[in-house]
């Protein structure tokens, strides 16, 4: 069975649904499954360096109080699925094109949903730019059982991450709510 994901690695429900995909996965052990992840731009006009956390969700929510609401949802249903959310740590919101790309490279080499894990677990864990080039370089160089291929192909991650122009996969990809 092959599965479409769309998502975004800022994109806290996508991380739950995530989550809770691999829970009904593991309940049937019997399917065979490929999954394939796909861009999604959760903030398609977010600047190329992102922007600072507390003016993007005043921007987006209004204030901070609703913000809080909103985030305080989204940390019970992570919890739930065992994601211990680490908003306060964030404090920029990247914009994701080049987390896209590394997504794209994964895709090639089999290693995507590694490769995704790796971000929401950056990004929503420890606050990581995940916009940034040098870390998604050091992210990619950490997946896990694929650390020896990635590394070997670190000339290439970065071109890629450098490109200005976007892939033809990302020129279609999917912009607003999930």
């Amino acid at each position: 069975m092959l599965i479409d994901i769309v998502s975004d690695a800022v994109c806290p429900w996508c991380y739950v649904g995530k989550r809770r995909l691999e829970a009904a996965l593991a309940a049937r052990p019997e399917l065979s499954v490929e999954i394939h992840w796909h861009a999604f731009q959760l903030n398609p006009g977010m600047p190329e360096e992102g922007m600072d956390r507390e003016s993007y969700l005043t921007s987006k929510f209004g204030s901070a109080a609703r913000a809080a609401s909103i985030y305080n949802d989204i940390e019970q249903a992570g919890a739930q699925e065992g994601i211990a959310f680490a908003f306060d740590s964030i404090r920029r919101t990247p914009n994701t094109i080049k987390a896209h790309r590394l997504i794209l490279l994964a895709g090639k080499h089999d290693i995507q949903d590694a490769v995704v894990e790796l971000l929401f677990r950056h990004y929503f864990k420890q606050g990581a730019d995940i916009g940034d080039t040098d870390r998604l370089v050091a992210i990619a160089a950490r997946s896990e059982e694929h650390t020896s291929e990635l590394q070997s192909r670190r000339n290439l991650v970065c071109r890629l991450l450098l490109e200005k122009k976007t892939h033809t996969n990302l020129k279609c990809a999917t912009v607003g709510h999930p």
